[in-house]
Parts: C-alpha cells; sequence; structure tokens
C-alpha cells in the first residue's frame, strides 16, 4: 500500500521549491508532470508503467468500490470528489477556461450531484454508491488528467503568483461545483485565498494522494476481512 509519508512530502517540498524560482521552474514543472501522472491512469500520459491509482484497480472487486467506510466514505466517493475538484481548479481557476463536466457526462456517470460531495450525508452517499457508473467514472477522471496535463505544460514562471479571482469562483457557484452548505461552500474561500502556486500544492497534489491512501486503506481492510 502506498503512504504519503513516503516519499511524496519530499516531492511536495522539492516541488515548491522548484516552482517558486524562475531559474528552476522549468525542473518544478518536470517534477509536477511525474507527480501527475501517478495519480492517474497510465494512458493519460501514454506510459508503460504503473501509476498509483492503477495499483489502486488491480483485483479491486465492485462490491468493495461501493462499500461505505467507517470514516463515512467509500472508494467511488474518493475518486469522484478529487476528480471533481481537480477539474474546477485545474480548469475554472489555474486554465481559466470551462470545466470538463458537463450535463452528458453527468447523464452517463448516473448521479444527480454537481459538486465535490463535501457536504454528503450518510443517506446521500448510499445512494450515490449505489446509483454511480463505475466506467463513466474512470472515463470522467481520465478526461480530468488529461485536461489537467495540458494546462500544467503550457505554465509559465509569471503564473505562479498569479491570484484566484472572485468571477473565477463565481463561475464555481453558477456551475453547482460547490452547494450553499456550509461543509461545501468554504471551498471558495479555501481557493480564493490561493495563487497558482498554491493551488498546485493543494489541491492539485497533495490533496489527491492523500484521498487515494483513503481508498487503499479501504481496499486493504476489506481484502483482510476487517472492519472498513
Amino acid at each position: 500500500m502506498i503512504n504519503v509519508s513516503k516519499g511524496w512530502n519530499e516531492k511536495q517540498s522539492g516541488l515548491k521549491m522548484l516552482l517558486s524560482d524562475q531559474k528552476t521552474f522549468d525542473k518544478g514543472k518536470e517534477l509536477l508532470l511525474e507527480m501527475h501522472s501517478l495519480l492517474h491512469e497510465n494512458r493519460v500520459y501514454k506510459n508503460e508503467s504503473e501509476t498509483y491509482y492503477d495499483n489502486l484497480w488491480e483485483n479491486l472487486g465492485e462490491e468493495t468500490c461501493r462499500m461505505i467506510s467507517a470514516r463515512e466514505t467509500s472508494i467511488l466517493w474518493n475518486i469522484w470528489h478529487i476528480t471533481r475538484i481537480e477539474d474546477i481548479v485545474a480548469n475554472t481557476l489555474i486554465g481559466n477556461r470551462e470545466e470538463i463536466f458537463d450535463e452528458a457526462i453527468q447523464t452517463k456517470l448516473n448521479i444527480a450531484i454537481r459538486d465535490t460531495g463535501n457536504a454528503m450525508t450518510h443517506a446521500d452517499m448510499e445512494l450515490f454508491d449505489r446509483s454511480i457508473s463505475v466506467k463513466a467514472l474512470k472515463d470522467y477522471r481520465v478526461k480530468t488528467g488529461r485536461s489537467t496535463r495540458k494546462t500544467i505544460e503550457g505554465l509559465e514562471y509569471s503564473d505562479v503568483k498569479r491570484k484566484t479571482e472572485k468571477g473565477q469562483l463565481e463561475k464555481i457557484k453558477q456551475n453547482g461545483g460547490v452547494t450553499y452548505n456550509e461543509k461545501s461552500i468554504w471551498l471558495l474561500d479555501f481557493w480564493g485565498k490561493k495563487n497558482v502556486l498554491g493551488l498546485i500544492m493543494m489541491p492539485i497534489t497533495r490533496h489527491q494522494i492523500v484521498h487515494l491512501n483513503d481508498c487503499f486503506r479501504i481496499k486493504e481492510r476489506d481484502n483482510k476481512g476487517l472492519k472498513i
């Protein structure tokens, strides 16, 4: 099982240092692309080597995917959550363009929500896990990963200190990326205080590895027959 404390924290520290200096910015982008590739299917970067995300899906049964853990989350919820947030942040806030998520994708996913899922109740989670299409979720994540890759490749050093604009935050609200529930709406304030570098550090990299770790814990405990 992967662990965020092993190797990833060092990469995060190195990434921030490299991206913060114009002389090392290009090396920082290379590291960022490497880290981002590990969080997605290998077809996002057309790599032959297995990624952390690929490893998660190995021998992962659908029943385990849809199982709600003691933390009131599931593997499918975690993947939806990090993918939806990546889509919002990489496209609306960093790339300043339209999200990948739209009505067609929502229909394929077979879910009612458009937001990140932060404010879900237990009943909401049960309905979500019963309804969502695993294939459509995987496809949405691939599309989001490819879009983020293009965003990263197009970054310039001048983008690093660019702040989030109020209009971008309002657009997230209009698109349904967050709800007015206090467990959801706080995200706008969190993102609004960050520049592009801050958004890269959290949520584009660290946030995703933390939630993937949660997925591995659920998978491992279920495989061992332990209470999740």
